[in-house]
């Protein structure tokens, strides 16, 4: 069973039927026991940090989160739900994230031409082989990229983007004035800024890899 964790924000039931393609058992679940007795979880997530935090803390689900990453069980994170695995966010001033990746969000400079938020269709550079500064996480985690072309299009709708400590964990990057990591792996947490639910071809093939993890 894999559980999609309701915390009050985002469209769950777009991300749950990209899933229910691939495997019959995906539930929408704000319930504690429900999500860390699943196979595998989903941390989606649209929207402010600060409030996702609190939703999260207030309904026990930032426990249940890190119960699932110390239990061994993939975690797979989408768009906010990337952002928040991160240790602080400048969104709303300092806010404290999960902390189980350690690293910043920061908001994107504002540069002449360049939109705020970032929205629409963009390109992930996954080239092998592996560019300097990458790890073993681009290296390990590429199961979940397999067969998704370097270059690939994806759909995003962000402000702000993850700056990881560790380069080793960074799977994917992206341009938008600078080049910013849109996707992350480090042991069983795998992430990333765009939606794959919403990315059609591509996308649905890390749907589905996720779900043969």
């Amino acid at each position: 069973m894999i559980a999609v964790i309701d915390y009050g924000m985002g469209n769950l039931r777009s991300v749950q039927k990209a899933f229910e393609l691939f495997c019959p058992d995906v539930r929408i679940s704000s319930s504690f026991k429900e999500v860390v007795s699943s196979d595998k979880i989903i941390l989606p997530g649209v929207g402010a940090f600060k409030k996702a935090m609190d939703e999260l803390e207030k309904r026990g689900l930032a426990d249940a989160v890190k119960k699932v990453i110390e239990d061994g069980k993939p975690l797979l994170g989408i768009c906010l739900g990337l952002q928040l695995l991160f240790s602080e966010s400048e969104e709303g001033g300092s806010v404290n994230g999960l902390d189980v990746l350690k690293g910043l969000v920061r908001k994107f400079k504002n540069v002449e031409g360049l939109k705020i938020p970032h929205m629409g269709w963009n390109r992930i550079t996954t080239s092998d082989p592996v560019p300097q500064g990458y790890g073993a996480g681009k290296q390990q985690g590429a199961r979940i990229l397999d067969g998704v072309p370097d270059k690939s299009y994806m759909y995003f709708v962000h402000s702000y983007y993850v700056e990881p400590e560790d380069r080793s964990i960074v799977l994917c990057e992206t341009g938008y004035g600078d080049t910013f990591t849109s996707g992350v792996h480090k042991d069983n947490i795998y992430a990333f800024q765009f939606h794959p639910e919403k990315s059609q071809t591509q996308g649905l093939k890390i749907v589905k890899n996720f779900v043969d993890i």
